[in-house]
């Protein structure tokens, strides 16, 4: 199949490209890696009558770090995250979990913009800057806004993000000296859509951690900041706390059924990772109870 006829604009700047989707509004779609786009494009799950291509708008690609905040520029791609030492300093949880992210081919093209925008709840990034603490950088025709991560995505493919707003770049926090992170996911081959995955970035003081944000994907229709890491912080974790923590993310979690997974399936690997995620920040395998795959 091949995709509906279209028109094609190459914007030259981010207020050229804003122009054009001020004009285009919703029927107007924006190209960056194309990695997602192109594909849906040829299947017809979308059809604009307009392609903004921003590809060459170079301001919008880059990593820099400025009074403790990380920022990445939307075109960056999967690629340049991943070999950026700045990223490995300074949010070594993006580094990696962007080797989880498709295979080579796609990580050459695609982009960490293109990626959140495109709000696929299987998405590793996404459940990324959620964890991180992370806000969306998002520009209009006349005005600049800052959105949380953990607000901004809002279904299956959905975001806060207007037909006419352009998502620019992403700040993270610097990590802190004692910050800790996690990565794991279930997929049935590296680089597949995940079945369950999490990443998690919190605090350790000692052996207490004092910050736990769990960033849970693909069980559920966008990302989700888990709740029950509340029952994990500010004091030494005990089993009983650890099944305790379990309980509440079951009752947090609504996963859906689909060709790789039953619901109750993504419910216990969900669990599980909460598990292998506390025994390995807090290096204490005597509350594990099985070890992941």
């Amino acid at each position: 199949m091949k995709a509906s006829a279209f028109n094609y604009a190459r914007a030259s700047s981010v207020d050229d490209a804003l122009d054009l989707l001020a004009l285009h509004g919703d029927q107007a779609k924006v190209l960056s890696g194309g990695q997602s786009l192109m594909p849906a494009l040829n299947l017809r799950l979308s059809a604009p009558s307009l392609l903004v291509d921003i590809g060459a708008i170079a301001e919008l690609r880059g990593v820099s770090v400025t009074n403790s905040v990380l920022k990445i520029g939307a075109l960056t791609r999967h690629v340049d995250v991943q070999k950026s030492s700045d990223i490995a300093k300074h949010a070594p949880l993006l580094t990696e979990a962007i080797a989880h992210v498709a295979h080579p081919a796609i990580r050459n093209r695609g982009t960490i913009g293109g990626s959140l925008a495109h709000a696929d709840p299987a998405s590793e990034l996404p459940a990324c800057v959620i964890a991180l603490g992370a806000s969306i950088v998002v520009r209009g025709k006349d005005s600049e806004r800052r959105i949380p991560a953990a607000d901004f995505f809002t279904g299956i493919y959905e975001t806060l993000l207007s037909p006419e707003e352009l998502l620019v770049a992403v700040e993270v926090p610097v990590a802190m000296p004692n910050s800790v992170h996690f990565f794991h996911e279930y997929a049935r081959r590296k680089g597949d859509y995940a079945i369950v995955g999490l990443a998690a970035s919190g605090v350790l003081e000692r052996d207490v951690l004092s910050d736990l944000r769990l960033g849970f994907f693909a069980v559920g229709d966008k990302p989700m900041l888990a709740g029950a890491s509340k029952h994990l912080i500010g004091k030494p974790v005990t089993a009983s706390m650890l099944t305790d923590a379990q309980a509440a993310l079951d009752e947090e979690l609504d996963p859906q059924e689909d060709q790789q997974a039953s619901a109750s399936m993504r419910r216990y690997l969900a669990r599980q990772l909460l598990e292998q995620c506390v025994v390995t920040l807090l290096g204490r395998p005597d509350l594990e109870t099985r070890k992941l795959a």
